[in-house]
C-alpha cells in the first residue's frame, strides 16, 4: 500500500527570497480633550503617540499590553539625581516600544 501524506511533496523552500520592507502609514485619529477631532499623520501622529505613552501608567489598564505605557509614578519623591536617572531610563524604556522611535536622548530637567 502506498504512503498517504497530508503534506505537499516536492515543495522547495528557498532562503534567497528578497524581502521588501513595507513602511506602514502613520495616519491615525487626532485626539483633543479626549475627543476625536480629525486625522493626523507623520510627526504629529508620533508626537501624540509619545504623549499617550508617557501619560498612560503601565500595567494599570487591562486594555493595553504590558509593554505599553510608562512607569513614572514610582519616581516622584526620590532624590533629584536618582529621580533624573530613573526618569531617563523609564522614558527610554517606554518609548522604545514604538517602532518609529530609534533613539531617546538629550534630556533637559
Amino acid at each position: 500500500m502506498s504512503e498517504v501524506s497530508i503534506l505537499p511533496r516536492g515543495a522547495v523552500i528557498s532562503d534567497d527570497l528578497e524581502m521588501e520592507e513595507i513602511i506602514e502609514p502613520t495616519k491615525t485619529y487626532k485626539i483633543k480633550d479626549n475627543r476625536i477631532v480629525g486625522f493626523i499623520d507623520n510627526v504629529e501622529a508620533l508626537k501624540q503617540a509619545i504623549a499617550l505613552i508617557l501619560n498612560t501608567e503601565r500595567y494599570e489598564y487591562l486594555i493595553y499590553s504590558w509593554n505599553y505605557g510608562s512607569e513614572l509614578d514610582g519616581v516622584i519623591g526620590r532624590q533629584k539625581d536618582i529621580a533624573e536617572s530613573e526618569f531617563k531610563r523609564r522614558i527610554k524604556e517606554a518609548l522604545s516600544q514604538d517602532d518609529r522611535i530609534n533613539n531617546v536622548d538629550n534630556f533637559i530637567f
